[in-house]
């Protein structure tokens, strides 16, 4: 027995709809919703409880054996006095250590060399503030001649940044919101959310500068750690509600 092909099984089901009906239409699209990507920044303040301090020794001989001696005797003694005025071995990291020959330079002559330098730089970690200064004065007095910036911290910085994560994604809800009322919309949903990262924020530093002669029975040197700003961006793709 011979079955009906394809085609006169088509007409056949066509034949059998009644006259005039339609095969029904396909439902329409909605269109997919409006959508908004903006960004915003949170800051946290706090007054820093840690700072790290960069000094160092720089000596000058004949030859650069001389040099590294005269500067491995006078960076022992720096380094005795730091540890007497409180500092832990783990708080003292050598950061810095170079021997270079050192040139005059006269008018209309070869340069000449003069000698050799040696440098031993140092870098200190201070975890009570108010021994900050007398740090950097019983170093200047045990003979330490160079000194670069002084860098304020949190030894916990993690309650501080969630603070600022916290406003961040505040001020990001605010300005969606906003968006949508000035676009006519309900309100928004959110859909996606990054983080940026941390922006470094101005610090108070000591700028660098060349120790003289050991500071005795001066005062000592003040120290204004004043307040630190962590600042992170993070940014968020909201549906527009109708």
């Amino acid at each position: 027995m011979k079955t009906a092909s394809a085609p006169v099984l088509a007409l056949a089901l066509a034949l059998a709809l009644p006259f005039g009906a339609s095969h029904p239409a396909r439902a329409e699209e909605a269109p997919p919703p409006a959508t908004l990507t903006v960004s915003a920044e949170g800051v946290s303040r706090r007054a820093p409880d840690m700072a790290s301090l960069s000094l160092g020794v720089i000596t000058e001989a004949p030859t650069a054996g001389e040099a590294l001696r005269l500067n491995a005797e006078r960076m022992t003694r720096v380094m005795a006095a730091l540890k007497r005025a409180g500092l832990a071995d783990r708080d003292l990291q050598t950061s810095g250590l170079s021997v270079s020959p050192q040139y005059d330079y006269p008018n209309g002559q070869p340069p000449a060399l003069r000698g050799y330098q040696a440098a031993n730089q140092v870098t200190a970690t201070v975890r009570d503030l108010a021994r900050l200064g007398p740090v950097l004065d019983a170093s200047v007095g045990a003979g330490a001649n160079s000194a670069g910036q002084v860098s304020f911290g949190l030894a916990d910085p993690l309650a501080a940044e969630n603070a600022a994560r916290e406003a961040a994604v505040k001020a990001l809800k605010a300005k969606a919101d906003l968006y949508s009322r000035a676009t006519g919309h309900t309100g928004v949903r959110l859909t996606a959310l990054s983080e940026g990262g941390f922006v470094p924020q101005p610090r108070p530093v000591m700028k660098a500068y060349a120790m003289a002669a050991p500071m005795a029975e001066a005062a000592p040197t003040p120290v204004a750690p004043g307040e630190l700003n962590l600042s992170i961006t993070v940014s968020g793709v909201f549906e527009l509600v109708k």
